[in-house]
């Protein structure tokens, strides 16, 4: 693979445009392989538009697979048969689809300016001919009366790793000013203890407090009280979302401060579109809900103005009448067009768009905070981490895996590759309280590259588990700022990114996570390796003589196992590493040798 540019040229197509609409594309720049083409329409009224499909094929030569942003283990290659589109809108995915080669380099990765809007999106492989078939197709949910609309189509042919043309591409809807991201406070970037997979519903304040003591002596500094704080129902569903009243913890002023005296951040988990049918909030919204047949509670219709402040009122009055630090703003991705959701801009809704309403609602809600609190946090979980959500959200967590090491693993880097200098996190760390600790420490050695949050029961977590805990918190705490900012690159996406390696100011931290060789190209100063498998040695190949290292083996408790010096000579270099266990080595200046 190398970085040469090549200049491809596609002939793309529209394909369904109304005759009486102006609709055109146009390339604006094409320079070292990669084209934008501004797409407009003009429909000289307003008027429900049909979906328009820009259209377009490449040979199908050297292409291993094809990313998406929350595909998670099926990166492999559709067939043109299969029926299903990737679709992204404001609170789905990310417009963007990156087609990649046999050494992880780019074979083409292409992207839209417009996040907010639905847009579907395909590149599937056509058996006759052996061409990749590509489209995006605007309008394919007619929630609105259209007039104009314009947007951008990025493609890049560009032969460098397929990471680093997502991350461009992340820096590019950076450039527009409808997309320009929050700065996230620092205490995004901190490790999380979550209440959700050890209490559930079933919160308790002196468990609580007990457990943000715990977690604040290994090196945890915020707590996110999920689901329960606002009712004393169990049943782990919604009939009592949309009241938001502290059930649970009438002193929830007084809770909070409790949490916050341990030195620990606290920030509390609403599930912003949904009414219970038990609560207040239900009966007065009546009729202004996008559907009242969702499986678990009807969805507030963020269209009416009313719906809007009530949702941004229960935010602020928390955030000042409890002194939160932060919020964990969960089911986004419920707020869209519904069977039953009445079109238009009528009846006293200000919008006709639901997806416009959504980034309407979400602007005023991190503006009100902010205004308040200009640190606060919040946190979102895929699949609402594309671009506009960066607008207002600071932290972004991988999807609920719990239990699955390699999962978080993958929606991290996922996540990581897109959301600039937005935190990633790792789902919740959970396992069963007899687990082995080796096994155990998989959970947590597999999600070092990005923000974690864990979610054990500390007192009444074994020594051994503590001990890991401790460890490896202490490690990512001493390190975050290369894991976080370094730069970035995730290998094989096909084969679950078995290696993952982060580098900046001569430092190199590489994750390994199968049983493969690991290259060694250059001697930074200091190198770090994670044994992320049972395996109990790692294979490192490298490229010329680097020198002598100090290095020091831990195991996944911390325990030194190792402490000497080591010769990085070119070639194969077997080093015994414990499992879940971390290598670091220190390059030894000569004046020492």
């Amino acid at each position: 693979m190398n970085d040469t540019s090549i200049n491809e040229t596609v002939a793309i197509h529209i394909e369904g445009a109304d005759p009486a609409s102006d609709v055109s594309l146009k390339k604006r720049f094409s320079e070292n392989g990669i084209s934008v083409y501004d797409f407009e329409l003009s429909n000289g009224g307003s008027k429900y538009p049909e979906p328009i499909t820009l259209k377009w094929k490449i040979p199908g030569i050297n292409v291993k697979g094809i990313w998406k942003p929350t595909t998670d283990f099926s990166k492999r290659i559709q067939a043109d048969w299969e029926l299903e589109h990737m679709e992204s809108r404001i609170s789905i995915d990310a417009p963007v689809i990156s087609l990649f080669g046999n050494e992880d380099e780019n074979i083409m990765t292409f992207s839209c300016s417009n996040p907010i809007n639905t847009l579907c999106m395909n590149a599937r492989l056509r058996e006759e001919d052996n061409y990749f078939y590509c489209h995006m197709t605007f309008f394919s949910e007619q929630e609105q009366l259209i007039d104009r609309f314009k947007a951008e189509l990025r493609i890049d042919f560009r032969t460098i790793h397929f990471s680093d043309c997502l991350r461009d591409v992340s820096k590019w809807w950076e450039t527009f000013e409808e997309l320009k991201p929050i700065s996230a406070p620092a205490i995004s970037k901190m490790p999380v203890y979550s209440t959700w997979y050890q209490f559930h519903q079933n919160l308790e304040e002196e468990a609580l407090v007990a457990e943000c003591e715990l977690a604040k002596a290994i090196g945890y500094e915020v707590i996110i009280i999920d689901d329960g704080w606002q009712t004393n129902d169990s049943n782990r569903g919604y009939d009592f979302t949309g009241d938001w009243q502290p059930d649970r913890f009438p002193d929830m002023r007084g809770f909070i401060k409790g949490i916050q005296a341990t030195g620990m951040k606290a920030a509390i988990w609403y599930s912003v579109p949904f009414c219970g049918k038990e609560s207040k909030a239900y009966q007065h919204f009546k009729g202004k809900f996008l559907t009242e047949e969702h499986r678990w509670a009807p969805v507030f219709d963020p269209r009416y103005p009313e719906v809007r402040q009530h949702l941004v009122g229960l935010y602020t009055s928390a955030l000042k009448d409890w002194n939160l630090d932060g919020f964990k703003l969960d089911f986004i991705d419920d707020f869209h067009l519904y069977q039953s959701t009445p079109l238009g801009k009528e009846n006293g809704r200000d919008y006709a768009s639901i997806n416009e309403a959504v980034d309407r609602l979400l602007t005023d809600v991190i503006t009100e905070l902010r205004a308040i609190k200009p640190d606060v946090f919040i946190e979102f979980r895929q699949k609402y981490t594309g671009p506009a959500m960066r607008k207002y959200g600071t932290m972004f967590r991988a999807f609920d895996c719990p239990g699955d090491a390699v999962m978080n693993r993958i929606r991290i880097a996922d996540i990581k590759m897109l959301c600039g200098d937005t935190a990633a996190h790792a789902d919740m760390l959970t396992w069963h309280k007899d687990e082995k600790v080796e096994i155990a420490a998989l959970q947590f050695i597999n999600v070092l590259f990005g923000v974690p949050q864990v979610s054990v029961m500390l007192q009444d977590a074994s020594a051994g588990h503590v001990e890991m805990l401790a460890f490896y918190t202490k490690y990512w705490n001493e390190n975050a700022d290369t894991l976080l900012n370094g730069y970035f690159v995730p290998s094989k996406p096909l084969a679950n990114y078995p290696t993952q390696r982060v580098s900046k100011e001569g430092v190199t931290i590489i994750g390994l996570y199968e049983d493969l060789v690991t290259t060694l190209e250059k001697a930074d100063d200091s190198i770090h390796i994670h044994n992320g498998q049972i395996a109990d040695q790692i294979v490192i190949r490298n490229t010329n003589d680097f020198g002598m290292y100090r290095c020091h083996i831990y195991d996944c408790r911390g325990m030194i196992v190792f402490d000497s010096n080591l010769e990085f000579n070119k070639g194969l270099m077997e080093i015994a590493i414990p499992p879940c266990g971390i290598l670091t080595a220190k390059k030894v200046s000569n004046e020492f040798l």
